[in-house]
């Protein structure tokens, strides 16, 4: 099963793809999207071109993205809820389920405490991804979201797998 994590933002957007075999775990490809134009419609719509190519090119199974949180910058808050309305609206497009997982969530599932920082995501992805190249801090936290919605995935699994053997 392929995952693909997406970590939301309007000028940069980071997506990781995993695949995802039993407990095993394997780096497929990452990087990040850098908005084009000026206009806001115009940076949501690049976002929405080059993540629906990736979409098609990688062909996930699932798709998860980071939710937001709310700072002092409504403005900046209200945009960065425009670009992941395209996060999550791109792989819906593409018939994809979606996951959502709060920041806290990310971190204490890949770095096992909930208030990580970007150093120490970056080092347990390539700790449970090895040979991974990281495009950046962004394409980190978004194959950090994908590895997190990968355990969602096999807890799942496994949880149902349970309940179909008991009756």
């Amino acid at each position: 099963m392929r995952v693909l994590g997406i970590d939301p933002g309007l000028r940069n957007l980071g997506w990781g793809v995993i695949e995802v075999a039993g407990s095993r775990l394997s780096h497929v490809a990452n990087g990040i999207i850098r908005s084009e134009g000026k206009e806001l419609a115009v940076r949501l719509l690049s976002l929405h071109a080059a993540l629906a190519e990736i979409v098609a090119l990688h062909r996930p199974d699932a798709a998860a993205v980071e939710q937001t949180f709310v700072n002092k910058d409504g403005a900046g808050t209200l945009k960065l809820g425009q670009a992941r309305g395209i996060a999550l609206l791109v792989p819906a497009q593409a018939g994809l389920s979606v996951g959502e997982y709060a920041p806290n969530a990310v971190k204490k599932a890949v770095v096992g405490v909930g208030h990580a920082d970007k150093a120490q995501i970056a080092h347990m992805v390539r700790h449970q991804l090895p040979g991974v190249a990281l495009a950046g801090p962004d394409a980190a936290d978004a194959l950090a979201i994908a590895i997190c919605h990968a355990h969602y995935l096999q807890s799942a699994g496994r949880l149902a797998a349970a309940i179909r053997g008991a009756a």
